[in-house]
């Protein structure tokens, strides 16, 4: 007997997106996630009572009326979420060599500003710009094209995204833009990604600078804002959410997905399997190879994954806001030659040098003012890195060595040496600097190699390439960033797609007009903006701190 019309194997929020609108449908719903917290690369974790979030970095399209903010009213959780709305003259800082350029919210503002910094290109950044803005637009129509007619006009309805789709970024780019350090400038965004131009697939970096034109928003509560707004929901239409469950096995009976079987022995039976998990655990770890076609397995051998990451999670005892310090984002590269860069750190040793080429670093208690404590201000310092580097620790049933030990302190170093070029005393006012690893990630995430992106995001891997909702495996489905998309808002859709299929209607029929509902959204920069509350919060934060 089914206990469960449907299981989730995994909550990120792909898969917590997906059991909203089953739950909300009336099925009967669980949610299983290995971590002892729920949220994927979504989640937030305290240390020494300092919350940090390492995946969640900054959303777009959050402004009324604009998709992300529609996605979380039609999934009924927008009351429950508050977002700070992150510099708007400078979402984005990019430290090149020694040259500071900001990016504005708003896409005239973006245009008016880099001309100003790159007079001499205005025409060729408003094209360039222009294009990207068209590319994506053309992008999103795509699915959405109905009937005879439209789909026999495709070719004239998308010609810019059919025109340029088959080229890496740096080549369009190059085709607009004179530059290079224009161009770098234009190309910062990578890191969304995780891809050097020479790789990127042009559709998928104009998806992720168009999702941010009008600029970046933080959620109060870190990426564990967004989680307890879903859970929540999850648990509101009679769904449930258990942390600590390892999935051994998902049950394959006569080609059909039939329940899951957990570390422990248990069996649990279900209507449907989902996983949140990416392909190759979900294919190779959860399901015997011999219920696997020959072609899903090559396609397994063949699939690569995006970069995996370096992540300090920081607490210093310093009024940071004398550095010029604010709630934007900060991408710091060594040069404008970005491919050369993000090569090295692929080719180069983790512990050699002084500085890693390029870093991201965000001030979360900027960017979420409720959080601060009045004293203490807490930083993620991100980089990338090549998995194989690890390989002293890879395999280990307990990479816990003294060798580690050492390996961490000295990476921990070489990224304080790159904060240390924006805050120069940095390191004799840390009250804790704690390194996460591709080690941490494969731990705490369970994504391959310590994967940040899912599947690398190159132009054979995505779209009509990508690992569809549907699998071959009766009444199994995928959600996650290999599928759709990736980022917060790309990887929600994922569990919407993932549900429709189950429900046998449209994403969009999943998404319910409620006029009620609103996300509430205020500037990070300028308190006169807060509701009272958030100043209590704020108070009551630095009374309890002092």
């Amino acid at each position: 007997m089914k206990e469960f019309d449907t299981i989730i194997i995994g909550s990120g929020v792909g898969g917590l997106a997906a059991g909203i609108c089953l739950a909300r449908a009336g099925q009967k719903v669980l949610i299983l996630e290995q971590h002892y917290v729920p949220g994927g690369w979504s989640h937030s974790f305290t240390l020494k009572g300092q919350r940090f979030s390492p995946g969640v970095h900054y959303v777009g399209l959050m402004e009324e009326g604009s998709s992300t903010n529609e996605l979380y009213r039609g999934l009924g959780i927008a009351n429950d979420m508050v977002f700070f709305r992150m510099n708007k003259n400078a979402y984005e800082h990019c430290l090149i060599g020694d040259e500071t350029f900001d990016l504005p919210a708003g896409i005239d503002n973006l245009k008016k500003t880099l001309a100003a910094y790159f007079p001499s290109e205005e025409k060729n950044i408003n094209e360039y710009l222009s294009l990207v803005e068209k590319v994506s637009y053309e992008l999103q129509l795509i699915p959405k094209l109905k009937g005879w007619w439209q789909n026999i006009t495709v070719p004239f309805r998308t010609k810019h995204f059919g025109k340029f789709a088959l080229f890496p970024l740096k080549k369009v780019i190059g085709w607009h833009v004179k530059d290079p350090v224009l161009k770098a400038v234009l190309n910062i965004q990578c890191g969304d990604h995780g891809l050097p131009p020479n790789k990127a697939c042009f559709p998928v970096h104009c998806a992720v600078m168009n999702h941010y034109f009008n600029g970046g928003y933080y959620p109060m509560g870190g990426g564990g804002g967004i989680v307890k707004a879903m859970t929540n929901g999850v648990k509101r239409h009679g769904g449930q959410v258990r942390v600590q469950q390892n999935v051994k096995k998902i049950i394959i009976e006569n080609k059909k997905a039939i329940g899951i079987e957990l570390e422990n022995g248990e069996k649990i039976l279900a209507e449907n399997i989902i996983s949140n998990a990416d392909p190759s655990i979900t294919y190779l770890n959860l399901i015997d190879k011999e219920h696997l076609s020959n072609s899903l397995i090559k396609k397994l051998q063949k699939t690569k994954y995006s970069v995996t990451s370096l992540i300090l999670f920081l607490t210093l005892d310093i009024d940071v806001t004398l550095y010029k310090i604010d709630s934007g984002n900060i991408w710091m590269m060594k040069d404008e030659n970005d491919d050369a860069n993000f090569e090295d750190l692929m080719t180069s040793s983790i512990e050699e040098g002084d500085l890693f080429p390029a870093v991201f670093i965000s001030c979360t208690t900027l960017k979420d003012p409720a959080s601060f404590n009045g004293r203490y201000h807490n930083f993620e310092i991100v980089t990338y890195v090549n998995y194989e580097h690890l390989n002293d620790f890879n395999g280990l049933d307990d990479y816990h060595n003294e060798a580690y030990k050492i390996f961490k302190e000295k990476v921990t170093n070489k990224l304080l040496n790159n904060v240390e070029k924006i805050i120069p005393n940095a390191k004799q006012h840390i009250i804790q600097a704690e390194l996460g690893t591709p080690k941490t990630n494969e731990f705490y995430i369970n994504s391959t190699k310590g994967n940040v992106y899912g599947t690398e995001k190159t132009l054979n891997q995505v779209g009509p390439f990508a690992y569809k909702n549907k699998t071959e495996i009766e009444n199994l489905f995928l959600c996650g960033a290999c599928t759709l998309s990736h980022g917060v808002a790309g990887a929600t859709y994922s569990g919407l797609a993932a549900a429709a299929l189950i429900l046998d209607c449209k994403s969009d029929d999943l998404l319910i007009e409620d006029p009620e509902q609103k996300v509430r959204i205020y500037d990070a920069e300028d308190s006169s903006t807060w509701p009272e509350w958030i100043h209590t919060k704020r108070t009551d934060k630095i009374r309890k701190f002092v």
